[in-house]
């Protein structure tokens, strides 16, 4: 069986309890807060509530190896590029500039650019779990009826649900085509040189475009059928009442986002910055 990625793992937990709603707003709240915050004891206590709402999940490791994969790679590039593209933006942005030693040309390694470059990685480190958080623990159609709930139009909710429904159907489709690929002599395997292997993966996207176009095709064909969008409002088969669990971490994320904001500005911008004397 193929290794999927993104896509909801059904399990019993405590996140899992919890509604469409609730893991939108514990998204939203880590989102904009990693985002607008450059206080790294913000970042780290939000990394630590990551991996503990992780933890919670009972979602495996092995589970999401290959998103793991991807961002250590990401992450790596990541560190390298910043430092070849502008290594002394951490010196510019603290306003000091601490030299550990040289390396070539202009290329000094300086405490405030590794400092500043841990910062950024730590956003990603911290949006990663958050993230598989969200789509792995969220059924689609729950989702979908919880949004309606809050008010959101339900035609719109709908479309958020077939695109989370969509992930998994088009990585069943990849290794259905790549399967079908290689019995025609298409090597796709391991023992396959890199570069070989990814020219001969693209012959795989053209029948993976058509067939996800079909699909389109027949779903909307499908909706229209059944005169989808013909009434202001509808009922969901799917849909999960809101609990005092879920009332619960909404306030926890409300004051958590408060409390990060206050922290990050208080010295008058997002910065913190351990270098001033």
């Amino acid at each position: 069986m193929a290794t999927k990625v993104l896509n909801y793992i059904p399990k019993e937990s405590f996140i899992h309890g919890l509604s469409g709603t609730t893991k939108l707003i514990i998204f939203l709240t880590f989102s904009v807060l990693c985002g607008l915050s450059f206080d790294t004891r913000v970042l780290l206590f939000l990394l630590l509530l990551s991996f503990v709402g992780f933890s919670l999940s009972n979602i495996r490791l092995s589970e999401i190896r290959l998103m793991s994969t991807f961002l250590i790679i990401f992450l790596v590039m990541n560190f390298i590029l910043l430092f070849l593209f502008n290594p002394e933006y951490g010196p510019e942005l603290y306003g000091s500039r601490t030299v550990l030693f040289h390396l070539f040309g202009r290329y000094d390694v300086t405490m405030e650019q590794l400092f500043y470059q841990f910062n950024v990685s730590l956003k990603y480190v911290i949006g990663f779990p958050i993230a598989i958080l969200f789509i792995s623990t969220t059924n689609p159609s729950e989702f979908a009826s919880s949004l309606s709930q809050i008010g959101v139009p339900y035609r719109i909710s709908y479309s958020v649900s077939l695109a989370l429904r969509y992930i998994p159907d088009i990585q069943q489709d990849y290794h259905e085509i790549a399967q079908s690929q290689e019995a025609r002599g298409v090597a796709l395997g391991k023992d396959v040189k890199f570069f070989e292997r990814l020219k001969n993966s693209a012959k795989i996207l053209l029948p993976l475009v058509l067939t996800s176009l079909n699909r389109i095709d027949d779903i909307s064909n499908s909706m229209q059928l059944r005169s989808f969008g013909k009434y202001k409002k509808r009922t969901w088969y799917t849909k999960k009442k809101m609990t005092a669990a879920d009332y619960s971490v909404i306030a926890f994320c409300v004051v958590l986002f408060v409390v990060g904001m206050i922290i990050t500005n208080q010295g008058g911008n997002n910065l913190f910055n351990p270098f001033v004397r």
